[in-house]
């Protein structure tokens, strides 16, 4: 399991902070504003939109919202503009983060960034100085009510997914890039219960640190997902089972 899957784990495990209701549904709400935007506010046509609008519904968000949150994406509300950025990071012994931002404000969120990167122990890096050690993968997860995974593996195969693992309750099927929206198309007419889907940085290599330096990292991520402007941060840290365990025990 990858890093960036096995912190994705121990956050569901120990309950994430972004699962408080109004900054859940502030997130949903911009994820389905940037997909209206580039897709279109019909879901039988725009996937991407599909899926967030999907997302909504099981945080039982209003219906009211969501349709505001289409109509802000194509425009027929105003109130719909917001920047996708990039911010480069390192960490604690050098430990390189990715970090996806969805924002109003370019000012604030590059000030909030700053902020939690400097307070501690991390520092905001050049454009093209941590990138390169990332690639950008299609990460999709299928909830294993009882699948066959050498048949979940065959579908993904054949779109033109490279590896698909069994991660506790869950299948993750991993794609290249190009490949991304294909995989999901062929899972979803599959019938298979896509419960998370999207493109994420995943490091070419992990980064070892010693436990202490793990689990400071650990927190600086944590810290920065809980500003509302970042989507996601992608890190090169290596989480091992003594890491992951010693990050449960906080």
């Amino acid at each position: 399991m990858s890093g960036h899957s096995k912190w994705s784990t121990i956050k569901r495990k120990k309950g994430a902070e972004d699962a408080k209701r109004g900054k859940i549904f502030t997130r949903l709400a911009r994820d389905i504003m940037v997909a209206a935007r580039e897709g279109g506010g019909d879901e039988a046509t725009n996937s991407r939109l599909k899926l967030a609008i999907g997302k909504a519904k099981q945080a039982n968000m209003p219906k009211d919202n969501i349709e505001r949150a289409i109509k802000k994406g194509t425009g027929e509300l105003d109130g719909g503009q917001l920047d996708e950025l990039t911010y480069e990071a390192y960490g604690i012994d050098g430990v390189a983060f990715i970090i996806e931002i969805l924002t109003d404000n370019k000012n604030r969120a590059l000030a909030d960034t700053k902020h939690i990167l400097n307070k501690h122990g991390g520092n905001l890096a050049s454009n093209g100085a941590v990138s390169w050690q990332f690639d950008m993968k299609g990460y999709i997860v299928l909830k294993d009510d009882g699948l066959d995974f050498e048949e979940v593996f065959m579908v993904a195969a054949e779109a033109g997914a490279e590896d698909v693992t069994q991660e506790e309750d869950r299948i993750v099927v991993y794609t290249p890039r190009e490949q991304y929206g294909a995989v999901v198309q062929s899972m979803e007419e599959g019938g298979y219960n896509v419960e998370e889907s999207e493109l994420r940085w995943e490091p070419q290599n992990e980064t070892q640190v010693s436990v202490d330096s793990a689990l400071k990292n650990m927190r600086i991520i944590e810290k920065l997902e809980e500003l509302d402007d970042v989507q996601s941060v992608s890190s090169n840290l290596m989480i091992t089972d003594e890491i992951a365990s010693a990050f449960e025990a906080v």
